[in-house]
């Protein structure tokens, strides 16, 4: 099959590409504002983060006690539920479980409008080395969530639901200010309960935050100090992308959108006519032209 080519001249050529790139730029400029404007979501939900020093064997080996346990975060939404957290080497070479549950879920999602994280705990058991038959915490329900809507302010909430024991110890924790928890010979816990925090575009929420110091008999077995977070979720609003206002398409009168300037005469209220214009200009110029024969007489007289 032949094929044919066609070449425009070179003038025509270029006027043609210039008026395709004049007619494009309001086009690439629009996008290009409303992406500017857009930004995604985020959220994330942890069920437990620990950040804890652990000394073992008269404080000679110093080892840091970092876990968590199913911490996601969006824009890619998630979801986990992994019922414990494990270590080794940290019990005489023996597998260590730091957290247990019979539910623990933590799950993000994002969508153009909507950023939510939330964690569920239920029957939970917190361990630290030194203290493998006693439980540093026991809680029966525990609960965070984040809310974070376009056009809606942040929420935040978290709870603690059922019976809550430290150390051994059966606890009523209040809202008010934190809980501080003493046993004799093992240690001391501080637990801050349900705090919540949002701001124009973000909210925060942990269920229960403890702060550990256990020396277990004052026989320096294992000593642990630090900071254990369970239950956590945050988010931060999506702004959706805003397309700018579509433009009137141009007209092709010339006598549109024009406007007339200064005041118009009102013809009838002097008597004239829409003629009155021309004759005025008329009659003056053979005044004029009338007034200077006059003159040229007179002259030629003299």
């Amino acid at each position: 099959m032949n094929s044919t080519s066609f070449r425009l001249p070179a003038r025509r050529l270029a006027a043609v590409a210039t008026v395709t790139a004049l007619s494009a730029a309001p086009l690439a400029l629009g996008a290009g504002a409303a992406h500017a404007t857009a930004r995604p979501g985020h959220a994330s939900a942890v069920v437990l983060r620990t950040g804890l020093d652990v000394s073992l064997l008269n404080k000679s080996v110093n080892v840091p006690l970092a876990v968590s346990l199913n911490e996601v975060q969006a824009p890619r939404s998630a979801d986990r539920t992994a019922l414990a957290a494990r270590l080794d080497g940290v019990d005489g070479g023996r597998p260590f479980t730091v957290l247990g549950a019979q539910v623990a879920t933590a799950k993000a999602t994002v969508t153009g409008r909507r950023a939510q994280g939330s964690v569920r705990l239920a029957h939970a058991r917190l361990h630290v080395p030194g203290l493998p038959l006693l439980s540093v915490v026991e809680v029966g329900a525990v609960t965070a969530q984040a809310t974070c809507e376009a056009g809606r302010a942040p929420s935040a909430s978290a709870n603690v639901l059922g019976a809550v024991t430290v150390l051994g110890r059966r606890t009523t924790l209040t809202a008010g200010g934190p809980t501080d928890v003493k046993v004799p010979g093992i240690g001391e816990v501080r637990l801050d309960l349900s705090q919540r925090r949002t701001t124009s575009s973000t909210a925060a929420a942990t269920a229960l935050e403890l702060k550990v110091s256990v020396n277990p008999l004052r026989l320096n077995v294992a000593e642990v100090h630090g900071t254990v977070t369970l239950a956590k979720a945050t988010c931060e609003t999506p702004v959706p992308a805003r397309h700018p206002a579509p433009h009137p398409a141009p007209s092709h009168d010339p006598a549109a959108g024009t406007k007339p300037q200064g005041a118009r005469a009102d013809l009838a209220e002097t008597g004239g006519s829409p003629a009155t214009p021309y004759l005025a200009g008329g009659a003056l110029a053979l005044l004029l032209v009338g007034g200077g024969a006059v003159t040229v007489a007179r002259r030629r007289r003299g």
